[in-house]
C-alpha cells in the first residue's frame, strides 16, 4: 500500500466551478435564473458563463488576478460567480452600500485588474476612482444594465471599456475554461463587514470553497432543484455558498435587485418558492408587518449573521417558515455550525423551541472540530451553558489567510491548530455552542462580564420594541455600564418611556445587567447584510461623555 500515490485521474483540483457543467448536462433545459421578465436555463447560464471568461480572458486577465464586482443580486452578479474563476482570475464582491472613499480602498487594496459595475453604482465607483492617488494603476471598467432606460446613463466620456451584454457577445461559448493547477490556488477575495474594525481581506481556495459549498447544502438537507430566493446578498460571503450550491442542486435563482416584507410575500407566492437565507433582520422585517397571514406553503429559511433573538425566531415560525440557525464567519465562507434539531425538542412548549433554536449549535458535517476556551489558561470552559471562553474552530473550508496581513493570518490562525473566531459562547452540557458576544462587546461593569447579546434578548421580549442594540457606556463609578439603543414599533400606540424599559428589564434580569442609559432611535446603523455596527454605537455612547452617579436616560 505504501507505494500507491496519487495519480492525475484522481488527484484533480476540487472546484465547485465543477457544478455548473453538471448543471448544464443534468438539468440543462430547467430554469436557472429567473428575473424581472428574464428566465434562463441552466444550459443558457453555462454557455454565457462560458462566453464572459472568455471574454474577460481576451481583455489581458490572468491567473490569479483580481476581478472585482459591484452589483446586487442581479443574473450578472450570479453569473460572474462562475465566470471569474473560469478566467482564472480571483472574484472579489464588493459591498454596493459602502462609501466612495472605502470602495476605493478596497479596490486598491485588492489590486483590482478589472470591475464590472452595476449601473447604480456607476456614480459610486467612478467617486472611488477619484480617490486613487495619480500614480496609481486604474482597473478597467464594464458597465452592467439590465434595462434599455439605464444604458442611457453611460456618455462617450465614462471610463468604462464596454457593456456586459457587448462583452459577452464577443466571447466563445466553448471556451477552455482555465481550472486551477492547485485546489489550494486562490477564487475569492472576500472582505469583512468591519463591524467591529477595518475590512479585511479573506483569501479563500478552490477546494475551501467547493467543500464549503457542499458542506452547506448537506447541513440544510437541501432538495434537488429547490426554488431559491436571493433575499441575502451575493456579495456576502458569495451568499454564504448558495451562489455556487444553487448549480449542485440544479436550483432556481429568483434574483432581487431590492426588496422588502411585501416584495418578499409576493415573490415567493408568485414562484413558490423553498427555500431563502436572511440575516435576522430580513426575519425581523418579515414578521412584523401587522396582520399578515400565515404561508400557504412553508419556506425553509436558514438564518446567521448575528445571534437571532428567540421571540423573533418564535414571530417568524409562526407564519410558516421553518427556520434553519447557522453560524458562520467571512473567513470561514459559509456556515460552520448549526442548531441540528431533534424531533424531541418538538415536545418542548413554543418558548422553550424558540430558546433552543436561537443557539448556534454544533459542527457541521464537514467542520473538524468547535470548542470555546478560557483565553485565559486555554482549555476549554467547562459545558454548563454559562462559562464564557473564546469560539475556535478546525475546518478543511477555512480561509487560507488575510490579503497582505500576515501578522492578522498568523495570529488568528496560531500554530496551535484553531482559528480564533473573536466570538464569546458558552458551551452547553449537550455540547451544542452558543453565542453570548463578540470579545469586543462584552461589557465589563464593576468585575462582572455582562453579555450585550443577553441584554437584546431581554429587550426583544417587549412587544413595543422593534430593535434593539446594547454596547458599553463609560461610568464613573463601575468603568463602563450597559447603553441600550431602541427602535420602538411605529405603529404602537402607547410607547414606553426611558424608565419603563428600565423597569421592564429590572424583572426580567440581574439589576447589573440592566441598561443605565437608553436612547430611542428611529433605526440603527446596519451593514448591507443586517448586521448592526456597533462600533458605530459605541462611539455614539462614548460621545455621550461618562454617566454620572444620577443615570438619567436619553433620547436622540
Amino acid at each position: 500500500m505504501d507505494k500507491l500515490r496519487p495519480r492525475r485521474a484522481n488527484a484533480v483540483p476540487l472546484t465547485p466551478m465543477t457544478f455548473l457543467e453538471r448543471a448544464a448536462t443534468v438539468y440543462g433545459e430547467c430554469p436557472s435564473v429567473i428575473y424581472n421578465a428574464i428566465t434562463r436555463t441552466w444550459s443558457e447560464t453555462h454557455r454565457r458563463c462560458l462566453q464572459a471568461a472568455s471574454a474577460i480572458s481576451s481583455l489581458g486577465i490572468r491567473r490569479g488576478d483580481v476581478v472585482s464586482v459591484v452589483a446586487p443580486n442581479i443574473p450578472a452578479m450570479y453569473e460572474l460567480h462562475f465566470a471569474v474563476p473560469m478566467a482564472g482570475a480571483v472574484l472579489n464582491n464588493i459591498n454596493i452600500r459602502l462609501d466612495a472613499n472605502t470602495v476605493s480602498a478596497l479596490l486598491r487594496h485588492a489590486d483590482s485588474s478589472l470591475v464590472f459595475v452595476d449601473h447604480q453604482s456607476r456614480p459610486l465607483v467612478l467617486d472611488a476612482l477619484s480617490f486613487f492617488p495619480p500614480t496609481t494603476h486604474r482597473p478597467l471598467l464594464v458597465l452592467i444594465t439590465d434595462d434599455a432606460a439605464s444604458s442611457t446613463e453611460s456618455s462617450s466620456t465614462d471610463p468604462f471599456i464596454g457593456e456586459y451584454e457587448e462583452l459577452l457577445e464577443k466571447g466563445d461559448q466553448n471556451f477552455e475554461w482555465i481550472r486551477p493547477e492547485s485546489e489550494w490556488d486562490p477564487i475569492v477575495l472576500n472582505y469583512t463587514s468591519g463591524t467591529t474594525s477595518s475590512p479585511k481581506g479573506v483569501i479563500h481556495c478552490h477546494r475551501g470553497s467547493f467543500i464549503a459549498a457542499v458542506n452547506s447544502i448537506i447541513e440544510w438537507s437541501l432538495p434537488q432543484q429547490p426554488v431559491y430566493l436571493w433575499t441575502l446578498p451575493m456579495f456576502h460571503s458569495n451568499g454564504w455558498t448558495y451562489s455556487w450550491g444553487m448549480a449542485a442542486t440544479g436550483g432556481i435563482n429568483v434574483c432581487l435587485r431590492k426588496f422588502d416584507a411585501d416584495i418578499i410575500y409576493a415573490a415567493i407566492r408568485r414562484h413558490n418558492v423553498t427555500h431563502m437565507c436572511g440575516a435576522p433582520v430580513v426575519l425581523n422585517m418579515l414578521s412584523s408587518i401587522p396582520n399578515t397571514q400565515p404561508l400557504k406553503n412553508p419556506v425553509h429559511m436558514l438564518t446567521g449573521g448575528s445571534p437571532p433573538p428567540a421571540s423573533i425566531l418564535l414571530r417568524t415560525e409562526s407564519l410558516g417558515f421553518i427556520i434553519t440557525h447557522g453560524y458562520g464567519l467571512t473567513e470561514t465562507g459559509g456556515i460552520v455550525t448549526s442548531c441540528a434539531w431533534k424531533p424531541r425538542w418538538n415536545r418542548q412548549p413554543a418558548n422553550e423551541r424558540a430558546s433552543l433554536k436561537a443557539r448556534q449549535g454544533v459542527g457541521t458535517i464537514c467542520s473538524t472540530a468547535v470548542d470555546v476556551i478560557d483565553l485565559k489558561t486555554g482549555r476549554s470552559v467547562k459545558r454548563d451553558g454559562s462559562s464564557l471562553g473564546e469560539i475556535v474552530l478546525r475546518a478543511g473550508f477555512l480561509m487560507l489567510g488575510y490579503l497582505k496581513d500576515p501578522e492578522g493570518t498568523s495570529k488568528s490562525m496560531g500554530n496551535d491548530g484553531w482559528f480564533r473566531t473573536g466570538d464569546v459562547g458558552v458551551m452547553h452540557s449537550d455540547g451544542y455552542l452558543e453565542i453570548k458576544d463578540r470579545s469586543k462587546d462584552v461589557i465589563i461593569s464593576g468585575g462582572e462580564n455582562i453579555s450585550s447579546v443577553e441584554v437584546e434578548s431581554v429587550l426583544y421580549t417587549n412587544p413595543a420594541v422593534n430593535e434593539a442594540a446594547v454596547v458599553a457606556r463609560p461610568d464613573e463609578y463601575w468603568g463602563e455600564t450597559p447603553c441600550a439603543f431602541v427602535c420602538l414599533k411605529k405603529d404602537w400606540e402607547n410607547k414606553p418611556t426611558e424608565e419603563e424599559i428600565m423597569q421592564y428589564c429590572r424583572a426580567k434580569m440581574p439589576h447589573f445587567m440592566v441598561p443605565k442609559t437608553v436612547v430611542f432611535r428611529d433605526e440603527l446603523p446596519k451593514t448591507s447584510t443586517g448586521k448592526i455596527e456597533k462600533f458605530a454605537l459605541r462611539e455614539m455612547a462614548g460621545a455621550m461623555g461618562s454617566s454620572q452617579p444620577k443615570r438619567h436616560a436619553s433620547r436622540l
